[in-house]
């Protein structure tokens, strides 16, 4: 896939730690913002499909109430722990 020039505004700060670990690691500025980007629109899509699976779950009643997550917890490390809810 082809690449596509962006423009973006950085505060010095950023700019100045951004340069100094791309000199760190021999790469182009360009390319760790790249990777950055990458990683993060990677991490947050996968965040995001997620949760709108979840949601659709407990429209679907497949969910398991606040209720019974709580009496499962407050069970931990007694002698009638009870089992997780599903």
């Amino acid at each position: 896939m082809g690449q596509i020039p962006i423009v973006l505004n950085l505060d010095a700060g950023l700019e100045a730690r951004l340069a100094a670990l791309a000199e760190d690691r021999g790469k182009p500025i360009s390319d760790l913002a790249a990777e950055a980007i990458a990683s993060f629109v990677d991490l947050e899509s996968w965040r995001e499909q997620h949760i709108r699976q979840g949601l659709a779950e407990l429209e679907a009643g497949k969910g398991v109430s606040n209720e019974r997550v709580t009496e499962w917890l407050d069970s931990w490390g007694t002698d009638n722990e009870l089992p997780e809810p599903k």
